[in-house]
Parts: structure tokens; sequence; C-alpha cells
């Protein structure tokens, strides 16, 4: 009987630990974070396979090549993308985390969880700190977004013509890369509807895997300009309740002052009253 009895009340503290916990969990933040992760893994992955992709398809089909020497070509353009790619994946991985543990700070069940706390001005500046970064960072992601539907619309222009050209018999449609300034005007890089290479080109699964991969990755830098939103959201509302909690602090701090100074001089005149009695 005393067994059952133990077992109940520990599967009980069980299960009032895992409830705790799970109050304790800012899911705001957990959803803002697992969608900034979400919109970051698909545009920093499908942006840079996509690249390649382009690499591939104007040396194979355009016949370009790398320039020898430091000059700075479309080949030299794409492999700085692809190194602010890793940059900006390595970058929002660590401020995603930070804004996690930001979120469990100032969320109000951690108060209850671990019992209360003292709202300290640096405290304060963190959240302000934070709430400044996130809105720089949601401009960035609304430029990189606008940023990525331009590879996006050039696609859509030679996915275009090649429709076209297998709809329309005898069109004769050329695409020159100087209209999409990849090359230098004096450069003549064009292909043709009644070239072999544009044909090819139409009917190889690359063209059709990179543009795909490029709206994938605009969808991906969509959805973190959303999740900035969401985080904005989220700690503009931890703001105000720490800005709060920093106010009954004060005013917890006055109380128990005045209390003290109560208890102080009732003990003052006690004292008196006892000598004179005395």
């Amino acid at each position: 009987m005393e067994e059952n009895m133990e077992e109940g009340q520990t599967q009980k503290g069980c299960f009032e630990c895992c409830i705790k916990c799970l109050g304790g969990i800012p899911y705001a933040s957990l959803i803002a974070t697992i969608l900034l992760y979400a919109g970051v893994a698909l545009f920093c992955g499908c942006g840079h396979e996509a690249l390649s992709g382009t690499v591939n398809i104007l040396q194979t089909y355009f016949e370009m090549a790398r320039t020898a020497g430091d000059t700075l070509d479309v080949f030299t353009m794409i492999d700085i993308f692809k190194y602010v790619i890793y940059g900006i994946a390595a970058a929002f991985f660590v401020y995603g985390i930070l804004l996690m543990v930001e979120g469990f700070f100032t969320t109000g069940a951690i108060k209850d969880l671990y019992g209360d706390f003292k709202i300290t001005t640096c405290g304060r500046c963190v959240s302000a700190w934070f709430i400044m970064l996130t809105y720089l960072f949601m401009l960035a992601w609304l430029g990189v977004t606008a940023f990525t539907s331009l590879p996006v619309y050039m696609y859509f222009n030679v996915w275009t013509i090649c429709r076209n050209t297998t709809l329309v018999e005898g069109a004769n449609l050329c695409l020159d890369l100087r209209q999409f300034g990849i090359v230098t005007i004096g450069e003549e890089k064009k292909i043709c509807t009644v070239s072999e290479n544009f044909l090819r080109m139409c009917e190889s699964t690359e063209l059709n895997m990179t543009f795909h991969l490029f709206i994938v990755a605009l969808a991906g830098a969509g959805a973190a300009v959303i999740a900035m939103v969401h985080y904005l959201m989220v700690l503009s509302a931890n703001w105000a309740y720490v800005k709060d909690a920093c106010r009954m602090q004060k005013y917890e701090d006055i109380k128990s002052k005045e209390e003290q100074e109560l208890h102080d001089i009732h003990s003052t005149r006690s004292k008196e009253r006892l000598n004179a009695y005395t």
C-alpha cells in the first residue's frame, strides 16, 4: 500500500515537473526560430545549387570561360555570392539561438519555474538591442528577397522563349546575355532558336531545375522576412513584459523599504516604552 502511494506521488511529481518545463518554453520564439531556420536553409541551400547550375549553363551552352587574372567577371561574382551564402547561414544560425535564449529569459513562465528574478538595466538594454537588430535584419532580408527575384525573372524569360519556340513553328528568337548585364556590351554572347546549343539547353533538365531552385530560394527569403516580423512581435511583447516587471520590481522594493521602516519605528517605540516602564 505504501509502495503504491510512493509511486503515485513520484508520478505526480514528474507530471508537475513536465508541466512546468512545458510552460517555460517560449512557443512564439520557437515558432519564429523554426521558420527562420527553414527559410535560411531553403535560401542558402537552393541558392547555392542554383548558382552552381547557372555556372554550368553559362559554360556549356553559352560557351563562356573564366577570365584569367583578377578580372571581376560573372563567375567571380557568383563565387562571391556563394561565400555570402555561407556567411548568412552561419550568422543566422547563431542569431536564432541568441533569440531563443532571450525568449527563455524573458518568458513569464521562467519566473514561476526558477523563482523571482531581478530585472536589471542591462537586461532592458539587451532587449532593446535585439529589437533594433532584428528590425535591421528584416530590412536586409527584404533587400535579399528583392535581389533574389532578379534571377527568377531572368530564368522566367528564358523559359518563356523556350516555350514559345516549341509552340510557334519557324520562330527565330535570340537570347542575348547583354540584356541582363551578365556580360559587357563589347562581348556578344547570345544563342538563337536555330542553334543547336539553344535546343539542347531547352531540352535539358538543368535549366528547369535551376529555375525552380531559384524560385524555392526566393520562397526561403520570403519565409525569413516573415520570421523576422514574427520575432519583432515577440521581442516587442517581451519588452513590454520586462518594462512591467521592472515597474513591479520598483514597487516591491519601495513597499519592502516602507515596511522595514515601519518595523524599525515600531521596534524603537516598543523599546522606549519598555525603558520607561522599567
